[in-house]
C-alpha cells in the first residue's frame, strides 16, 4: 500500500447541524482520505491547524443506492453514491479552529 501524503489526507471539513454542536465540545468533523489511518489524521490535522490533537474517532460511510429515470420510455439506471471516509477529530479545551468559527 502506498503511503499517503499529508496534504492528500483531509479531503474537506464537514459543516453541518450535528458537527456544529460537537464543535462546542472541541470536535470537528472531516472528510479524510480512504487510505489514512487515525495516525496519520492527527499529524495533518495538527501540521494543518497548528493545534494538538486529544483523539481521532473514523468511520466508514457506505455508499447508498440511487436510481434515476431516463426520457422516452428507456427505463431507470440504478448506481450508488461513493463511499467514504469520516474523521471526528477532539481538540484540548484550550484549542480551536478558525476554519470553522468563521461559518
Amino acid at each position: 500500500m502506498p503511503a499517503v501524503r499529508l496534504e492528500d489526507v483531509i479531503r474537506r471539513p464537514l459543516i453541518t447541524e450535528k458537527n456544529t454542536m460537537l464543535m462546542e465540545r472541541d470536535q470537528y468533523s472531516f472528510e479524510v482520505s480512504t487510505d489514512a489511518n487515525k495516525i496519520q489524521i492527527r499529524e495533518a490535522v495538527e501540521r494543518t491547524f497548528n493545534v494538538r490533537v486529544k483523539a481521532v474517532n473514523t468511520l466508514n460511510v457506505k455508499a447508498k443506492p440511487r436510481s434515476r429515470g431516463v426520457r422516452r420510455g428507456r427505463g431507470r439506471i440504478a448506481g450508488h453514491e461513493a463511499a467514504w471516509k469520516k474523521a471526528i477529530v477532539t481538540l484540548y479545551p484550550d484549542q480551536r479552529i478558525d476554519l470553522f468559527e468563521q461559518v
